[in-house]
């Protein structure tokens, strides 16, 4: 099968993540693993994986940990030249992984970094989408501040503007939205009216619309889908996971995606052993992305899962598989069920 490669943008933070090792409490062992990410970051380097051509729009400072991170970046074929330089700091977060009895733990250190405090007029989204088919953002970046708030929103309108596909991740993010006095939903919707594809559930579709939504299982999940496209007429699809917790190293997903007129769910696939958990939405996200773009529709969806599926077993915030392994992994789980 010929792939058909695209030009992707992805605007948003640039961290670090240090991980606590599994099965110690902080500071317990002199050591915590550090990884790259970022929600936008993860879905560039996948797509990039995949064959396309992926530029990441963020700002790190001109320092040797900024230098390194964007380096990191180019060794996976993510184009940097969107990377701004600067003085301040890099954002960072603490990953506790749990374990028995304890759920993991996200401890955020993201305030007034370089990237949450560059005013929404310093970007130059002309230059900096040059080429480009596509924008993808998420609600992680709207969450860091008002110049973020406001720096994503103009992001999504001149690419609506540039006839861009437009895809949002609702990446909710309560300990970051405290942080400042803001109003979410308002900000999240406005960003969302500019989208073609949003990743979020019936979670995600009460935040925003304020209602609750009946039932359980798929029917309320299709209810949830179809309001948020009747809220959002610019929207194509609505994708998301379900995800039930057997125990800390199984866990057991379906996928969906809806259209107006028709869904597609997937049966469950089995994760075990769980090595990493952090990073599989953006995955699942890159998946989805990369599938609608080679015409597979609504079956876009088990290429998603098949990607997530694929970085739960790899440590680190990126799922850098090529399509071979994606393609493994799409046999593996299971068929569509429309």
């Amino acid at each position: 099968m010929s792939v058909k490669s695209r030009n992707i943008v992805c605007f948003g933070e640039v961290i670090l993540r240090l991980a606590v090792p599994p099965g110690s409490f902080p500071l317990q062992v002199p050591q915590m693993d550090v990884h790259v990410g970022g929600a936008e970051a993860n879905v560039a380097v996948a797509l990039a994986a995949l064959g396309h051509r992926s530029r990441m729009i963020s700002a790190l400072p001109g320092d040797a940990i900024g230098e390194a991170a964007v380096s990191e970046l180019r060794r996976h074929g993510v184009d940097v030249a969107g990377i701004a330089r600067g003085a301040g700091r890099m954002g960072l977060y603490y990953h506790l992984a749990g374990g028995a009895g304890q759920a993991a733990e996200v401890i955020y250190d993201r305030s007034d970094t370089l990237f949450a405090a560059t005013p929404a007029t310093d970007w130059n989204w002309a230059e900096l989408f040059d080429g480009a088919d596509w924008l993808h953002v998420s609600g992680v970046t709207p969450a860091l501040g008002p110049d973020a708030a406001k720096a994503v929103l103009a992001a999504v309108r001149f690419a609506r503007e540039q006839g861009l596909g437009i895809s949002f991740d609702g990446n909710w993010r309560g300990r970051l939205w405290q942080k400042w006095d803001s109003d979410p939903a308002a900000i999240l919707c406005e960003i969302i009216e500019q989208a073609s594809l949003l990743f979020g559930n019936h979670r995600d579709a009460t935040l925003l619309l304020g209602r609750q939504f009946s039932g359980d299982g798929t029917g309320r999940r299709r209810e949830a889908a179809l309001a948020l496209l009747d809220r959002f007429p610019n929207l194509d699809h609505v994708a998301s996971t379900a995800r039930h917790i057997v125990g800390t190293g199984e866990h057991h997903i379906v996928a969906r995606m809806d259209s107006r007129v028709d869904s597609a769910t997937t049966d469950p696939a089995i994760i075990a052993p769980i090595v990493d958990r952090v990073g599989t939405g953006d995955a699942f996200a890159a998946g989805v992305i990369d599938g609608l773009w080679q015409g597979e529709g609504l079956n876009a969806v088990q290429r998603g899962l098949a990607l997530s599926r694929l970085k739960h077993g790899l440590r680190g915030d990126f799922a850098p598989f090529g399509r071979a392994a994606v393609a493994q992994a799409s046999q593996q789980a299971l068929d569509v069920q429309r």
